[in-house]
């Protein structure tokens, strides 16, 4: 098996499998889920976008009904955010050094080079941000460096798609003017915008107004799998165009051609969307974005200690030790420092 290559990750959900166990779960090691600190110290993850994600209320409507639902309430939304956000600055303060929340390219580089694992504190969807943005920028003083205008749910500012299939992502409007305000106020404080999850109306317009890449953390090619999750070819080209970034999900509902939930999937599978995406986008956009903790992984990956697995799967399939470094963590950084003002 390879040896552990340095791996920065788009996208986890760790912080929600943390923040909403029901049983004592901790990030330094535990026996549930894909990530905690033991894992990625075997599996070379070296870090990656953390995400808050403020999970519905009880007997809410769910995306995977083929419907978008409800748009969360405010005050909850933001009291969700802030326990999160606190869990990873407790994480971060309780590891003696082995963790640290980024806030720039060259804390991340640092991390590599000391086997520190860097975690960017990342939104799914902007619902805990007022229309004022007066918590978009106290949430940046903390640390905010990456934000998704919408997970697959309307809000304030756009609409999400549902996980129908098989679908295109041209589903309902595009951004409102608050929408597009927020975009520019992500532009000016240098929060990267997240295009994961948001419809295709919508991603259109973060193309006409961004002045940053664009980026899409954890998405795969509708081409393979026609998720409206995933990217059109069209999409794909106007991110090559930016000289943006897609980092590949590995839930196994976004990569499948039939789009069935079955963790009995190769690994090649996720090998035929990285090698699609270097095809579209050039080697230098291309990523991973594992979804970690938020979806269903092959079998053959398991969790944050299988990467290297996927690393000789790519090599296989013909990436030399250059492209598997990109790959596994210098597009991230490429963009990132892009996108950050700091």
């Amino acid at each position: 098996m390879t040896s552990a290559l340095p791996v920065f990750d788009g996208h986890n959900d760790t912080l929600l499998r943390l923040y909403t166990a029901e049983h004592n779960d901790s990030f330094f090691s535990s026996p549930h889920g894909h990530l905690d600190l033991s894992r990625a110290r075997t599996g070379g993850f070296a870090g990656g976008f953390f995400a808050v994600f403020v999970p519905p209320p009880t007997h809410a409507s769910s995306p995977d009904d083929g419907f978008l639902p409800d748009p969360l309430p405010y005050t909850y939304a933001l009291q969700t955010t802030l326990g999160m956000a606190a869990l990873l600055f407790r994480i971060e303060s309780q590891s003696a050094g082995q963790v640290c929340v980024a806030r720039t390219v060259r804390e991340i580089e640092y991390g590599l080079q000391t086997d520190t694992l860097s975690a960017i504190l990342h939104l799914e969807g902007a619902d805990p941000i007022d229309t004022g943005f007066h918590t978009l920028e106290v949430l940046y003083q903390a640390g905010l460096r990456s934000l998704g205008i919408v997970w697959s749910r309307p809000n304030a500012y756009g609409y999400g798609v549902p996980f129908r299939f098989p679908h295109t992502p041209d589903i309902g409007p595009g951004l409102t003017d608050a929408g597009r305000e927020l975009v520019r106020a992500c532009n000016r404080l240098g929060v990267l915008i997240d295009l994961s999850h948001l419809n295709e109306a919508g991603f259109w317009d973060v193309a006409r107004l961004s002045d940053a890449p664009l980026v899409a953390t954890h998405s795969n090619a509708h081409a393979i799998c026609p998720s409206p999750r995933n990217l059109t070819d069209r999409q794909l080209d106007a991110i090559r165009e930016s000289d943006g970034m897609v980092g590949v999900n590995f839930h196994v509902g976004f990569l499948r051609p039939d789009g069935q939930r079955d963790a009995n999937t190769s690994l090649d599978v996720v090998a035929d969307h990285v090698i699609y995406l270097v095809e579209r986008l050039g080697l230098d956009r291309v990523g991973f974005g594992s979804d970690f903790d938020g979806a269903l992984m092959p079998y053959d990956l398991g969790d944050a200690a299988g990467l290297p697995r996927l690393l000789d799967t790519l090599r296989r399939r013909g990436f030399d030790a250059p492209s598997l470094r990109k790959l596994a963590h210098e597009n991230w950084l490429r963009v990132l420092r892009k996108t950050w003002r700091s």
